[in-house]
């Protein structure tokens, strides 16, 4: 099976190194912890902080593997190849949205660094796909749950 390549930039690299030596550290010997606590309730047939504490350490091992195989088909974006002459991962892009007219910024990043409080959305996103390889004073319609969105890309910058 080909396994998929995540886009990531330096930061979001990081970050994701980061969570992953929290998950193996403190948040195992926090589970285990739990899990010794629980243990001396006794009978584990109906011992429910037991069975919480093994679901919770599963679905951190489950985490913890999701995000050792990001980082190991990562991909970091090259900020120094980044241009401003089109839409692509790593740029800042400043639209118009021509129904309510408008300006939004936007941040195009991998699937992996999605925060939406700050604008950042995945170059697989309907509005980021639709944004990629577009120039400035390019109008694009994004096919969204919402319907037709039309945009017009005013600035792009890193």
């Amino acid at each position: 099976m080909e396994e998929k390549e995540f886009l990531l930039t330096q930061e979001g690299y990081d970050n994701l190194e980061k969570e992953l030596e929290k998950l193996k550290t403190q948040t195992r010997y926090e589970i285990a912890e739990r899990i010794k606590v629980a243990l001396g309730f006794g009978d584990l047939s109906e011992n429910s902080e037991y069975d919480e504490a093994k679901n919770a350490q599963a679905a951190n091992e489950m985490k913890i593997a999701e995000l050792e195989n990001k980082l190991k088909y990562a991909k970091i974006i090259d900020e120094s190849e980044i241009d401003t002459k089109t839409v692509q991962v790593g740029n800042v892009v400043k639209v118009l949205d021509m129904e309510f007219n408008e300006e939004v910024e936007y941040t195009i990043v991998g699937s992996t660094e999605v925060d939406l409080s700050q604008n950042k959305i995945s170059n697989e996103s309907p509005i980021g796909e639709a944004l990629l390889g577009k120039k400035v004073k390019d109008v694009v319609d994004v096919q969204a749950p919402a319907g037709v969105l039309k945009f017009q890309v005013l600035a792009i910058k890193k």
